[in-house]
């Protein structure tokens, strides 16, 4: 049986957790495979990004824009692992409640349901998971399946996304030994 959207996003959030953890303190302002961003920024999107669709999910009005800017906003404060966790708790908490799945959701990209908005969010875990670990040498350990069945959702919702609004580059051959490709 397939793990629900909830529980895959649950995994992979606290694979990124782990990651985040595992940051030393010299590497905070080290760069990332994200050009524009550092270690810091990286994990600070990531947080940022779980507040906003928890608020998304309560019905609260989103964050403007600038708001959601790593660059200006910190999330993290003192202790960015625990600012991780305790984001991942509570979308965590807001996608398990019953119908949430179910239901569209005005967020700040646009009219979502529940369910995609949990499979964006492991999208973000995933890529910014990969990220850290690439900026700060650490093994990403997401779990098995998760990430194909992320790829899969990845690549449906890309495909109808002009080349010139997506945030990604081109799609890049990957090494035969990987595990998703």
């Amino acid at each position: 049986m397939t793990p629900s959207p909830v529980e895959d996003l649950a995994s992979l959030l606290a694979a990124a957790g782990d990651l985040v953890a595992g940051v030393r303190d010299d590497q905070w302002n080290d760069p990332t495979p994200c050009t524009d961003w550092d270690v810091r920024d990286v994990v600070n999107h990531l947080v940022i990004g779980d507040r906003v669709f928890t608020a998304t999910l309560r019905g609260e009005e989103p964050p403007a824009p600038g708001a959601r800017d790593p660059k200006f906003n910190d999330a993290l404060g003192d202790d960015a692992a625990a600012a991780q966790r305790k984001g991942a708790r509570e979308l965590i908490a807001e996608l398990a409640r019953p119908g949430v799945l179910e239901q569209t959701f005005q967020s700040p990209i646009g009219p979502i349901p529940g369910s995609a908005a949990a499979r964006l969010r492991a999208t973000e875990a995933v890529v910014h998971g990969w990220d850290i670990a690439q900026a700060t040498g650490q093994d990403p350990r997401f779990p098995d399946g998760i990430v194909e069945r992320i790829l899969e959702f990845t690549r449906a919702r890309l495909a109808d996304v002009p080349p010139d609004r997506t945030p990604f580059g081109p799609p890049q051959p990957a090494p035969e030994d990987t595990l998703a490709s």
